[in-house]
């Protein structure tokens, strides 16, 4: 799962499913079939953490979720952001900046929704704990996350 980070991510946040904050409470930023599809097709599957940004926002930890979500039973592969930081407000339409530089754990399946959602909540913590090492606090700072004005990003 490690070949391919640190791994640098950016498109626009779409609608997703609408779980995320709705059933699980824990809300979500949905990438585009374009840029799900630009992964590099052998990635694993799995939770990872990073880093990501909103616009020219702030940088923030987050937890990321690639693949099928056994438990919800996806026939499309999903990237599915979860940032570490209450927004006031939906942020779809904007440019979503990530640094993937860790896994946590495979996917998998729970028999109930409150299984996953205290796996969600250890992936959290665990990506929390992470991210305050050194290796990864320096990414935090990458230029990357610096979007120049006015700048044409994917084609938008």
């Amino acid at each position: 799962a490690m070949r391919h980070l640190p791994y640098f991510c950016r498109g626009e946040v779409v609608k997703g499913f609408g779980r995320g904050s709705k059933e699980l409470g824990i809300p979500t930023a949905n990438f585009s079939e374009q840029v799900v599809e630009s992964f590099p097709s052998d990635i694993a599957t799995g939770i990872y953490y990073g880093w990501a940004c909103v616009g020219n926002g702030d940088v923030h930890k987050m937890v990321l979720s690639i693949g099928w979500n056994p438990f919800y039973k996806n026939i499309k592969k999903s990237v599915e952001t979860h940032i570490i930081h209450t927004f006031k407000e939906d942020f779809y339409g904007e440019i979503l900046s990530i640094v993937i530089t860790g896994y946590i754990r495979p996917e998998k399946n729970f028999d109930s929704l409150d299984a996953l959602i205290s796996a969600i909540q250890e992936d959290i913590e665990e990506a929390k704990r992470q991210l305050d090492l050194p290796e990864h606090l320096k990414l935090k700072e990458d230029n990357f996350f610096h979007l120049p004005e006015g700048k044409v990003v994917n084609n938008h």
